[in-house]
C-alpha cells in the first residue's frame, strides 16, 4: 500500500513538473495578440457610422528579413448573415498614408477620414468581411517599413489569418479569400499573391487585384527624382532603411539630407509635398540607389520573379504621373510569360489618384466573381 502511494505521488509530481516545464505555445503568424471593438466612420466628426461589427486588432506577422513582429489593423464584418456558406474575407491593402503612427488607416477610419472606405464599403455591401492592415510599424512601435514589399505582403496575408481568429467574428479559416490594393497597396497585393503559396498555403485564395503597382521601385524612384512627387521616393528610402538596418541610410546622407528625412519620418502623405523638386543628389554625396547594398534589397523586393498561383487583375492609369504605365505593363508581361492568368486594364485615367477611382469598382466586381467560383479569363 505504501509503495502504491509513493508511486502515485511520484507520478503526480512528474506530471506537475512536465506541465511547468512544457514550453508555452509559440506565437504563429496570424495569431491575434488583442482585438478590441471599435467604430468606423465615413465622414469626419464621427458622422455616418459604418454599420458593421468592427475590431481594432494586433496580430503576429513576419518582417522583410523573416523576424517575428506585431502589426495592427482593422477587421470589418457585416452584421447581416451570409447566405452562401462561409463568409468571404478580403485582405484590403491601402495606398500610401504616410510614415507616422497617426497616419495609420485604423486611426483614419476611427476619425472618419479614410477615403478608401468608399471602396471597402462595396465589399461590405456584398456581405464580405474585410481585413485592413496598417502594415509594419504604422500604428505600432518602430518605424514604418514603407514600400518594403515582402513585409507588406506578409502583413496582408496575416491580417486574413488573424480575421479568422478574432473571437466573435464568425469567420472561418475555410472561407474563400481575395486580396486587393492600389499603389502601395498594389505592391502589397502583388507580394501577397507571390508569397501566399509558400507562406500561407492554407488560405483559400481565389484571386488578387492590384492597381497602380510600383513593381520596380528602382524605376519608380528614378522617375520621381527631382520631380513634384519626390517626397514619395524619399519616404521609400526611409521605409527601406527601417526594414533593412544594413542600409544605414543616415550614414550616407549629408547634413541637409539628415535634417529633411528626420523631419519627414513621422509625416503623413500630404506633408511629403515639402520635399517636392528635390533629388537624391540633394540629400547625399553618393549615388544612393546604385550602391550594391541598395540594389540588392531593391532587387529582392521587385515584383515579377515569382509567379502567383491565382488569377490576377492588374490595372493602371495611362496618365499615371507617379508610377509610370511602363512599370505596370512590364509586370503584366512578366506574369504572362510565367503562365499567370492575367486580366490587364490600361485605364483612360489622367493621373494616379483617378486611376484608383476608375479601376477600383472594376477590380471589386472581378474579385467578387472569383470568390463566387466563376472562372477567370486572361488577356495576355
Amino acid at each position: 500500500m505504501t509503495l502504491r502511494v509513493r508511486v502515485s505521488m511520484s507520478m503526480i509530481l512528474l506530471s506537475i513538473i512536465s506541465l511547468v516545464a512544457a514550453p508555452a505555445h509559440a506565437a504563429a503568424p496570424g495569431d491575434v495578440v488583442s482585438a478590441q471593438s471599435t467604430t468606423v466612420y465615413l465622414l469626419p466628426g464621427k458622422l455616418l457610422e459604418v454599420p458593421v461589427n468592427a475590431w481594432h486588432i494586433l496580430y503576429n506577422s513576419t518582417s522583410a528579413t523573416g523576424a517575428p513582429n506585431t502589426v495592427s489593423g482593422t477587421l470589418l464584418v457585416p452584421k447581416s448573415g451570409y447566405p452562401l456558406g462561409a463568409r468571404p474575407i478580403v485582405g484590403y491593402a491601402v495606398g500610401t498614408h504616410g510614415l507616422g503612427d497617426k497616419c495609420a488607416p485604423s486611426a483614419s477610419m476611427s476619425q472618419g477620414k479614410e477615403a478608401e472606405l468608399a471602396l471597402v464599403s462595396l465589399f461590405l455591401l456584398k456581405g464580405f468581411a474585410v481585413a485592413i492592415t496598417d502594415y509594419e510599424g504604422l500604428g505600432t512601435p518602430g518605424r514604418h517599413t514603407y514600400m518594403a514589399g515582402i513585409s507588406q505582403g506578409h502583413a496582408v496575408l496575416d491580417s486574413i489569418r488573424a480575421a479568422t481568429r478574432v473571437p466573435g467574428s464568425g469567420l472561418s479559416d475555410r472561407a474563400p479569400v481575395a486580396v486587393m490594393g492600389y499603389s502601395q497597396g498594389g505592391a502589397s497585393a502583388g507580394w501577397a499573391a507571390q508569397l501566399q503559396p509558400a507562406y500561407a498555403p492554407e488560405l483559400r485564395l481565389k484571386g488578387v487585384a492590384a492597381g497602380g503597382v510600383p513593381a520596380d521601385l528602382h524605376a519608380v524612384a528614378d522617375h520621381l527624382d527631382g520631380g513634384p512627387d519626390f517626397g514619395l521616393g524619399a519616404a521609400a528610402g526611409i521605409g527601406y532603411d527601417a526594414a533593412y538596418p544594413e542600409l544605414d541610410l543616415d550614414a550616407d546622407l549629408n547634413a541637409r539630407g539628415r535634417a529633411l528625412l528626420e523631419d519627414a519620418a513621422d509625416d503623413c502623405v500630404g506633408d511629403l509635398d515639402k520635399l517636392a523638386g528635390l533629388s537624391f543628389a540633394d540629400l547625399s554625396p553618393v549615388d544612393l540607389l546604385n550602391q550594391p547594398k541598395w540594389l540588392a534589397r531593391l532587387g529582392e523586393n521587385r515584383l515579377g520573379a515569382i509567379a502567383p498561383k491565382v488569377p490576377m487583375f492588374l490595372y493602371h492609369a495611362r496618365g499615371d504621373q507617379i508610377i509610370p504605365l511602363a512599370v505596370g505593363s512590364t509586370l503584366r508581361s512578366e506574369y504572362c510569360r510565367a503562365g499567370v492568368k492575367v486580366r490587364w486594364t490600361a485605364l483612360p485615367a489622367p493621373d494616379h489618384v483617378t486611376g484608383a477611382i476608375e479601376g477600383g469598382p472594376l477590380a471589386i466586381e472581378w474579385l467578387a466573381l472569383r470568390i463566387l467560383g466563376l472562372p477567370a479569363s486572361g488577356n495576355c
